[in-house]
Order: C-alpha cells, then sequence, then structure tokens
C-alpha cells in the first residue's frame, strides 16, 4: 500500500486507542486526576504525582496530543502528495477541524468539572456531543484513509433512494454511541448490585435521569441495528463488487457480535474491560459502515477524479 495511505491507516488506529483510553479515564474516574488543569496537568507540565488516576489522565492526554500531531502531519503530507481536486483534501482539512473541536470538548469537560462524580445534565449532553465528534472525526480519517488507498469519490446526486437510506443508517449508529454514552455515565455513577437491583434503579419513580435513560439504549441499538442489517441485505443485490460485498458483510457480523458484547455488558453488570470492549466493536460499526457507504456512493471508474501524485511521495 502507498506509504501516505498506510500512515493515514496508522492514524486511524492511533485515534481509536486514544477513544478507548478515554473510555477508560471515564470509568475509572480518573477524569479530574491533573485537577482542573489544562493542558498542564496539576499546573505542571510532566506531574509528580504516583496518585494512579493522575498517571491514567495523563496518558490519555499525550495520546490526545500525539493524536493531534499526527492528523496535522497526515493534513501536511496528503496536501503535498494530492493534487488539487483529489476527494483525499476534503477529508484531511474535515480531519483537522474535528481533531481540534475534540480536543476542545475534552478540555471543557475538565475546566468545568464535568468529570469524576458530576451528575449534572451538561455532562450528559457534553458527552453526547463529544461522541457525535469523535465519530464525525472517524469518518473523516476513514474516509482520508480510503480515498488516500485509491478510493472513488463520492456522488449523491442520480443515487435514487439509496443516500437517503445510508443517511438514515448512520444517524441510527449515530444515535446508538451518544445514547451509550450518556448509558456508561450512569453505570459509572449508580453502579448496580446485581442485574435485579438494576432493573429495580430503572424502575424507581424518583430515580435520577441518568438511571431512567439507560433503557433506551438497548431499545435504540435493537432497532437501528436491525435496520442496517435489513439495508444491508437490500443493497448487497445494488453492487457486487468485491470491496461492497466485504464491508456489506462485515457490518452484517460486526453488528450481530455488538448485539452480544450489549447483553453481557448487561448481565455483567459493565464491568471496564466489557465497556472497552463494547466501545471498540461501535468504533469499528461506525468505520464499516463509512466504508461500506463510500462504496455504494462511488463514482463510476471512468469519472474518478486524480490520483495522488506518488512521485511526491
Amino acid at each position: 500500500m502507498h506509504r501516505f495511505a498506510k500512515f493515514c491507516w496508522f492514524v486511524l488506529a492511533w485515534t481509536i486507542l486514544v477513544i478507548l483510553w478515554g473510555a477508560f479515564v471515564r470509568a475509572t474516574g480518573s477524569g479530574a486526576g491533573c485537577g482542573s488543569h489544562w493542558p498542564l496537568c496539576n499546573g505542571e507540565i510532566i506531574p509528580r504525582s504516583e496518585q494512579a488516576e493522575t498517571s491514567i489522565e495523563f496518558t490519555h492526554r499525550l495520546l490526545s496530543g500525539g493524536a493531534i500531531l499526527l492528523t496535522f502531519t497526515m493534513l501536511i503530507w496528503g496536501w503535498r502528495v494530492s493534487e488539487k481536486d483529489h476527494p483525499v483534501r476534503k477529508g484531511l482539512v474535515a480531519s483537522a477541524i474535528l481533531i481540534i473541536t475534540e480536543a476542545l470538548l475534552g478540555a471543557g469537560l475538565v475546566l468545568f468539572g464535568l468529570v469524576t462524580t458530576n451528575q449534572s445534565a451538561a455532562r450528559a449532553l457534553v458527552m453526547a456531543f463529544h461522541l457525535l465528534n469523535t465519530f464525525l472525526l472517524l469518518a473523516a480519517i476513514t474516509l482520508s484513509a480510503w480515498w488516500a488507498s485509491g478510493g472513488k469519490p463520492i456522488a449523491i446526486r442520480n443515487r435514487g433512494n439509496i443516500p437517503f437510506l445510508l443517511g438514515l443508517a448512520l444517524a441510527g449508529v449515530a444515535l446508538i454511541g451518544m445514547s451509550g454514552a450518556i448509558t456508561a455515565l450512569g453505570d459509572t455513577l449508580f453502579p448496580a448490585e446485581s442485574l435485579a437491583h438494576g432493573l429495580e434503579q430503572d424502575s424507581e419513580a424518583g430515580a435520577h435521569f441518568l438511571i431512567r435513560l439507560r433503557i433506551y439504549h438497548p431499545l435504540i441499538a435493537i432497532i437501528a441495528g436491525a435496520y442496517i442489517l435489513l439495508l444491508v441485505k437490500h443493497l448487497w443485490n445494488r453492487r457486487t463488487d468485491v470491496p461492497s460485498q466485504k464491508f456489506g458483510t462485515a457490518l452484517f457480523i460486526l453488528i450481530l457480535i455488538q448485539w452480544a458484547a450489549g447483553l453481557m455488558n448487561v448481565i455483567l453488570l459493565a464491568p471496564v474491560p466489557i465497556q472497552i470492549i463494547h466501545l471498540l466493536i461501535a468504533d469499528l460499526v461506525w468505520i464499516t459502515l463509512v466504508l461500506f457507504s463510500a462504496t455504494m456512493l462511488s463514482l463510476a471508474i471512468d469519472d474518478k477524479k486524480p490520483d495522488l501524485n506518488l512521485e511526491a511521495v
């Protein structure tokens, strides 16, 4: 594979690592490990505290800083090796913008104290939009890597109802992710001692809103997941090329695995390792859906845009 394309896929993998470590920070209550300071940690460039929470939060900040550097390196490198109208440039610009908003949202959580035991609606709202921005960032980097690897440009016009159907699928997965972020927050702040205790918490009249909202995430996941399975089955007959078939099959399998992981997460009362696995599969579902949509909406071969300037690499 082209060296720049390889680098783009590496940036995507690094970004997933940052996301998973961020979930580990939330699940372990380490969000205030660096105090209310940002970008410094407890007022220091390199903290000397031996507390585990500080190490966990500081590691996340290092990984996030690396993601910013990698994303802007990808932008500069990609701009040099691509021609003016190549679609990869759109993905690179979107990635750079979204990595900045991602950092600002993370900083906002710290600076406004929306961490550890904070149970406010503001925290839930910010975390939901943080997840949405994360998904958009993953989509931008994924498309950059896809186009750098020779993927064709996307066209919306003259595609019938396919763009609308795929748009609903993407919106559905984004909604699953946002509701999942709120549910994970509720599980962290209000852990259940048993499955029966968790059900009792959900049914209490005066329960906290984060507890009452937990029931909606699995319902949204089942409905949206079933829709995507039906959509993939429907669109398989529209395109017979290898990428479409490959991504469609992977998407079908990942959704089934995600349902199983979600059920396990409920039964085992959301242990941290299962939460991380659940989030990883969610990210893979989103990335695969983005790639499946890109192949379904790609231009014909004779309509493709100019390729990357290989001699400049």
